[in-house]
């Protein structure tokens, strides 16, 4: 199974973007599907996650301002990003919990896109 998330990029501070995480494979399922981010010398930390069923949750920082969706029949994930502030710079990181045939359930990472947010 991998993971290919789309291209970040570069805003303004208050602006917005989007992004995507497409899972691609063979006889798999995913289950919850994650986003986190790192900024250098910072451990990774979650920003939100949903289960399958479209339960949510998101860290404190951007409640009210990222909205975690997912298109269960496209087997893509999304992080819609509103009023984005200097301090959501990082690379962000989608993850899915995946079940693969009759393997145990393992967690699967994108590769990582840089989203800078200009003051």
């Amino acid at each position: 199974v991998q993971l290919v998330e789309s291209v970040g990029g570069l805003v303004q501070s208050g602006g917005a973007l989007r992004l995507s995480c497409a899972a691609s494979g063979s006889s798999f399922r995913l289950n919850a599907m994650g986003w986190y981010r790192q900024v250098p010398g910072k451990q990774r930390e979650l920003v939100a996650t949903i289960t399958s069923g479209g339960n949510t949750i998101y860290a404190d920082s951007v409640k009210g301002r990222f909205t975690i969706s997912r298109a269960n029949a496209k087997n893509t994930g999304y992080l819609q990003m509103n009023s984005l502030k200097p301090e959501d710079t990082a690379v962000y990181y989608c993850n899915a919990d995946v079940t693969v045939g009759v393997l145990p359930r393992r967690t699967y990472w994108g590769q990582g896109t840089q989203v800078t947010v200009s003051s």
